[in-house]
């Protein structure tokens, strides 16, 4: 029963674990723990440095908006498809989803009023994915500001995912810790975030330095950036003598 709350930031198809907070509980975090996090970046970094906030549709509510919008602070979020919204100049609430009923397939479109979600003014933005079954799964977006941005902007959320796999199944199998003290693992992850970054920088020098990383006929590298570097580091500390272009602790100490 513990979750892990992460901010980070965006760089070229990965994130980088900046901040996170353990949770205790099993479920998704509250608007407090959400809050507390984004004025600990703010505190540290200001917010001026802030280009947007990307989230999936677990981190919605009232509050949480309202704060973002009370801060400035500009935001792309995906909402549920249930969610009611009030129109400008309407009565009743509606289901967002039905703004976006007449949408052609991947078609994105942007509702032309700033709508009323709970107590405060969005954007909105959205369109019809290919549906999988009877009931489409609308992607929908709110946003503070500029929601000709939305698609774009909500599609870096995705770099977090990476930066997941990575973390976990695809790199440091994170999930297969046996620790339960929530202590231990905020440290174990503050370990394996470190080792993530020196690997995905040791990525870079070799892919940039000695030996560009192949594109495959359908157009993506045969891999990333990062098991570029893991693979080069695993291989140096399994055997010294496969160093041989470059000193991987030298990255080390400046990660």
């Amino acid at each position: 029963d513990i979750n892990i709350l992460m901010l980070g930031i965006t760089y070229q198809g990965v994130a980088f674990p900046l901040l996170f907070k353990m949770l205790n509980k099993r479920g998704n975090s509250n608007t407090r723990e959400r809050i507390e996090l984004i004025e600990r970046f703010i505190h540290l970094f200001g917010d001026q440095c802030i280009d947007c906030l990307t989230a999936d549709r677990e981190f919605i509510g009232d509050t949480w908006i309202k704060y973002l919008n009370d801060r400035k602070i500009r935001y792309y979020i995906r909402i549920k498809n249930n969610f009611l919204v009030q129109i400008p100049n309407k009565k009743d609430k509606i289901k967002v989803s039905w703004l976006f009923e007449s949408c052609g397939v991947d078609e994105f479109r942007h509702h032309p009023n700033i709508v009323k979600i709970g107590t405060q003014d969005c954007y909105i933005s959205g369109c019809k994915p290919k549906s999988k079954g009877n009931c489409p799964d609308f992607l929908i977006i709110i946003s503070f500001n500029k929601p000709e941005q939305a698609q774009i902007k909500y599609a870096e959320r995705w770099q977090l995912e990476t930066c997941f796999k990575s973390l976990k199944s695809s790199g440091f199998n994170l999930e297969e810790t046996h620790l339960t003290d929530i202590n231990r693992i905020d440290k174990l992850l503050l370990l394996v975030t470190i080792a993530f970054i020196w690997c995905y920088k040791i990525g870079i020098f070799l892919h940039e330095n000695i030996r560009s990383i192949s594109i495959k006929t359908h157009g993506r590298k045969e891999q990333s950036i990062f098991k570029y570097g893991l693979s080069y580091v695993a291989g140096v500390l399994l055997n010294s003598k496969n160093q041989s272009c470059i000193n991987i602790f030298e990255f080390l100490s400046c990660t």
